[in-house]
């Protein structure tokens, strides 16, 4: 028994609904033996990011971009850990348009980050079907990080 991966899901939620996606998401990550945390983005640690072999970031839509705490969360102190090479996936929940998730995915790549497609979008709040999206989405981070971790 090797180290255990670990992934983090990272989310800022205003409604309480990118929050629930993210749980759904860890408890995906989870049941493929994947060390996870789910964790707002207020309080996320500098060194958790660093630790983990994969980052799922979650925001709401606000105004066709994420909101500009999350986008400072990307740009500063996620970029700042430098995660090239890692597994990242992105989610969030829209009232309206929906670009959030696109837009980190899109910042994820750049980062030279592996980005688990598609994005999960969920309008409003997630119903027990986009429950069990998030939970896929979440095997597939670590299925997706056990396959890369396979590489080596």
């Amino acid at each position: 028994m090797g180290i255990r991966l670990k992934a983090i899901v990272v989310y800022l939620s205003t409604s309480g609904n990118t929050k629930a996606m993210a749980e759904a998401i860890a408890s995906g990550i989870e049941s493929k033996n994947v060390d996870v945390k789910a964790v707002s983005f207020y309080d996320v640690k500098p060194e958790e990011l660093n630790e983990a072999e994969a980052i799922a970031v979650g925001s709401s839509t606000f105004y066709y971009k994420m909101l500009p705490p999350m986008e400072k969360f990307m740009n500063e102190t996620l970029a700042s850990t430098n995660p090239k090479g890692k597994v990242g996936a992105a989610f969030g929940s829209y009232g309206w348009s929906g670009e959030a998730p696109i837009v980190i995915a899109e910042k994820m790549r750049e980062m030279g980050m592996i980005v688990v497609d598609p994005v999960l979008r969920i309008l409003h709040k997630p119903t027990d079907k986009d429950v069990q999206e998030c939970k896929r989405l979440g095997i597939d981070i670590a299925e997706k990080l056990k396959h890369k971790g396979n590489k080596k």
